[in-house]
């Protein structure tokens, strides 16, 4: 049976150094690709079609989450691992939503990560304890309730716009990024300011640190 191919994202180059060594002494598992942010890990699956990625939450230009969105459509036999340093229900359940096999924390990666990446080649969802008990919780939560999951508030494009707000990128430059036009920019800013409630810049700031985009 062929190697694993495996791309690996994140910012910060020790880590991906460590996992790497995590991987690729394991029989089987290749790491072929690594990326420093989630827009260079959707650049670099197109070209090197791995057969998973293993994705940070917070990185700079484009969050994990917001990359195995984008992964997930264009590339819907590619599973997904999102591996953080967050154990937030938050999350948990939105790397589910995007299409995540698993969600593994890094200060247990050394113990759970080869598993879970054996388990997502199989098609089954790898869970740390933690998130076991939060899906639970929640699912009964909703049944109790007579409901299902809460809507998003703002869209996928909306929220790439603000991650890049937030990050401080002039409407110039998030039009360039994002392969559209300033004014269309600057109408999804206006539509953030008002969907959330918040007065300028400073607070759509503020409201990314604490939603998880960018990292204060």
């Amino acid at each position: 049976m062929p190697d694993t191919r495996i791309l690996l994202a994140d910012d910060h180059a020790l880590v991906r150094r460590g996992v790497r060594l995590i991987l690729d002494g394991e029989p089987g598992l290749t790491v072929v690709a690594e990326a420093a942010d989630g827009a260079e890990a959707i650049e670099l699956a197109a070209r090197e079609r791995p057969d998973l990625a293993v994705l940070d939450i917070a990185m700079p230009r484009m969050t994990g989450l917001q990359a195995a969105r984008e992964l997930s459509r264009s590339m819907p036999e590619l599973r997904i691992l999102i591996l953080t340093m967050y154990d937030n229900e938050q999350y948990f359940f939105e790397a589910l939503k995007v299409g995540a096999s698993g969600y593994v924390l890094k200060s247990v990666a050394d113990r759970d990560l080869v598993a879970a990446c054996r388990a997502a080649m199989r098609g089954e969802p790898f869970l740390y304890p933690g998130a076991v008990n939060a899906l639970v919780r929640h699912y009964l939560e909703r049944v109790k309730d007579g409901d299902g999951v809460p809507a998003r508030a703002i869209t996928d494009r909306e929220e790439e716009v603000l991650k890049l707000v937030a990050e401080g990128h002039t409407s110039r430059e998030i039009a360039d990024l994002l392969y559209i036009s300033v004014k269309t920019v600057e109408r999804h800013r206006a539509n953030l300011l008002q969907k959330l409630g918040l007065k300028d810049r400073l607070e759509l700031t503020r409201y990314a640190i604490r939603v998880g985009l960018i990292e204060p």
